[in-house]
């Protein structure tokens, strides 16, 4: 099985409902981590996507080659545990997913970035610790404390995504708020997307 899907979104943009969403349309979906039920890979059992993407990039050269039981990633960067590993940021995995998974189709989901910083602010320590105390493509530790650092930091990621992919059909990028989304994303990947809504949410009844 190949990589048929990747979504290069930020946490807090609904990816845990674009997830669902491709499951309930068929794809095999890795989603943060892998959970013990989605492979009988036992060395795969609670590793974190974005380990086995890099683990992948840099032992073969291949980041999904550890993804041979999934076709779909909805979200692959990782900051607990003392990773922070941001694969979605990383000019070099991306083109290395493309080369060796033809015909893959990225997704970007997003939201409005006042909406997303302020998400991510009510996301248990993700806002108030995490982000802050922590090495991140584009917000070294020290920064990501204010809305605006947040903001900057998150426009500055979709605007890389944006020069990345410029004019590429095989690139979408969505507003998880735009209620023509789901349509989107079925006609950009052609497949039926039947299920739409919200998981994983937060205090302020907001989409992860």
């Amino acid at each position: 099985m190949t990589l048929k899907v990747v979504n290069l979104g930020l946490p807090k943009t609904g990816t845990t409902t674009l997830a669902r969403a491709l499951r309930r349309a068929g794809c095999h979906v890795a989603d943060h981590r892998i959970r013990p039920r989605q492979t009988q890979n036992t060395q795969l059992h609670n590793a974190f996507v974005a380990d086995l993407l890099y683990r992948g990039y840099f032992e073969t050269g291949d980041p999904g080659v550890y993804f041979q039981d999934f076709d779909a990633i909805s979200e692959m960067s990782v900051l607990r545990e003392g990773r922070s590993l941001w694969p979605q940021m990383d000019y070099g995995l991306i083109m290395a997913i493309r080369a060796h998974n033809p015909g893959v189709k990225f997704l970007a989901s997003s939201r409005d970035p006042f909406a997303m910083s302020q998400s991510m602010l009510a996301w248990s320590d993700l806002g108030t610790s995490r982000l802050p105390a922590s090495n991140i493509p584009g917000m070294p530790e020290g920064f990501g404390e204010t809305s605006i650092e947040r903001m900057q930091w998150i426009e500055a990621h979709y605007a890389h995504l944006r020069a990345i992919f410029r004019d590429d059909d095989d690139y979408l990028e969505y507003d998880v708020a735009d209620p023509a989304a789901r349509d989107l994303i079925s006609g950009f990947l052609e497949i039926p997307v039947h299920w739409w809504g919200k998981t994983n949410v937060n205090k302020l009844n907001e989409v992860a």
